[in-house]
């Protein structure tokens, strides 16, 4: 039996059917992660299962409880914001246990909750500081601490890494890692980060709209995308989708001949960049972006001028000393290819 289950689940705002009847199951200590474009419904759906936001149809069970019309201090949910919603004036340990408090609970048992919490979390030596004394990662770690010292049953993250800078960011989902392994604790995580998704999810589910378009494995998503919008919402860069009406070749190329009219698309790493004059596409260089470990390479492929032709975005570890400019040819790896119809569904991915 699933420990959290959302059945049909809306949610209108005026006239705009903002959550489309989400269906969704989450077992017992699973991480989730919700991801896709602004305004796909994600934080809004966060924000219904932690009763912040009600719910206009549907239900949700946790636990075998329906908790639908609870409200949110009753459903035994911690939620971990954006923006670290610490009081001020308060010491670590009194943001940390400020809940435990309010609901006039042992003083030990806060103590020791509390200094579990900052062991767990290496704040120990910050529990007397307030958070104008701390770093945005620290700031982070403490309310992350004060859900953990309720010891909820699920754990919500709402983009909890997005106010910090990029070493900080790869530092923290490190730590948010190790907590889900150490604490096993359910949680549901919600990002535009696809690093954050791909490296912390147990299951992504990918919203648009207000609906889930898939919901799977990381690397599921990755080499099975349900539909065009999945296939180029997850990975970095996108994977290149072609209109096989714009570059009729790269039919061939696949050998997708009889596959139906509409789009080709293959990730960059499965573009091999070749010396000009080889490889089954011909080309030219228009940008090599160098990234130490990876290499970019756009190339325009087709058409008979500056503007015409189509872009393909190639990935490969070695460098290279190619320019701006210089001719090229390009292969693509066998049984790398998807195929989507004009409707973006995905029809097949064959062999060469």
């Amino acid at each position: 039996m699933p420990y959290l289950q959302l059945k049909g689940v809306e949610k209108f705002f005026g006239a705009l059917r903002a959550i489309k009847g989400v269906d969704l199951s989450i077992d017992k200590g699973e991480f989730v992660v919700f991801v896709g474009p602004s305004g796909c419904g994600k934080s809004t759906l966060l924000r219904m299962i932690a009763g912040l936001t009600e719910i206009d149809g549907g239900s949700v069970e946790l636990d075998g409880r329906d908790i639908t019309k609870l409200p949110s201090s009753k459903r035994d949910l911690a939620m971990v914001f954006q923006s670290y919603a610490l009081y001020p004036h308060m010491s670590v340990a009194d943001n940390m246990s400020f809940a435990l408090r309010l609901a006039n609970v042992d003083k030990a048992v806060i103590n020791e909750k509390v200094q579990r919490a900052a062991e767990i979390l290496n704040l120990t030596q910050y529990l007397q500081r307030t958070p104008k004394e701390l770093s945005g990662g620290q700031r982070q770690r403490v309310a992350i601490g004060r859900a953990i010292v309720r010891a909820p049953k699920v754990f919500l993250f709402d983009e909890p890494l997005s106010n910090l800078d990029a070493a900080l960011r790869g530092q923290t989902r490190v730590e948010i890692a190790k907590l889900h392994r150490d604490l096993g604790a359910t949680t549901i995580y919600v990002t535009h980060d696809q690093v954050e998704a791909m490296t912390l999810a147990d299951r992504v589910v990918v919203l648009r709209d207000g609906a889930i378009e898939q919901v799977g494995s990381p690397l599921t998503l990755y080499d099975q995308p349900a539909n065009q919008f999945v296939a180029q919402f997850i990975g970095t860069p996108q994977m290149n989708v072609v209109d096989t009406a714009k570059l009729p070749a790269l039919r061939d190329v696949v050998g997708a001949a009889n596959a139906p009219d509409g789009f080709i698309g293959v990730r960059p790493e499965n573009v091999i960049v070749k010396p000009a004059g080889t490889g089954k596409l011909a080309g030219h260089v228009e940008l090599v972006e160098s990234l130490g470990a990876d290499t970019l390479i756009y190339a325009k492929v087709g058409g008979n001028g500056p503007a015409s032709g189509v872009q393909l975005i190639a990935r490969q570890a070695e460098r290279t000393a190619l320019r701006p400019g210089d001719p090229v040819g390009l292969d693509i790896a066998p049984a790398s290819f998807h195929l989507f119809d004009r409707q973006g569904h995905t029809v097949a991915a064959r062999a060469q």
